[in-house]
């Protein structure tokens, strides 16, 4: 059985960023400035330290984000989008605005379900 290209490049694309908090600490880290671990912690409040850090390692390996270390006392380790990641930033900022419009009409779509309960 012969496998579909234009498939296979989605699940390629799907396969780097796809997860719960992955396209969440992209986006962070798209808006300019390196973040540090805890700096991403804070940001992410309901992730675990070992889901973080796979997921880091993840986005790394795929030369998306860049993990600096700086030589000092305690270690101090800086994230940031690479040049590659940051072609993402399109596609993300509409996957964002979709998200928006859908929570939005999911909210209308009960609320409209409730009004109609209650007539």
């Amino acid at each position: 059985m012969q496998k579909n290209p234009f498939q296979c490049q989605f699940v390629a694309a799907l396969d780097s960023i796809v997860g719960k908090w992955k396209p969440i600490i992209l986006y962070h880290l798209l808006q300019g400035k390196p973040l540090r671990f805890n700096e991403l912690r804070r940001l992410l409040p309901d992730i675990t330290q070992r889901m973080l850090t796979l997921h880091l390692r993840d986005l790394e390996e795929e030369e998306l984000v860049k993990r600096v270390i700086y030589p000092q006392i305690p270690p101090k380790v800086e994230y940031s989008i690479t040049e590659y990641g940051m072609s993402l930033s399109p596609v993300l900022e509409t996957l964002h605005q979709w998200g928006l419009a859908h929570v939005e009409r999911k909210q209308l779509k009960k609320a409209k379900n409730e009004q109609t309960e209650t007539d």
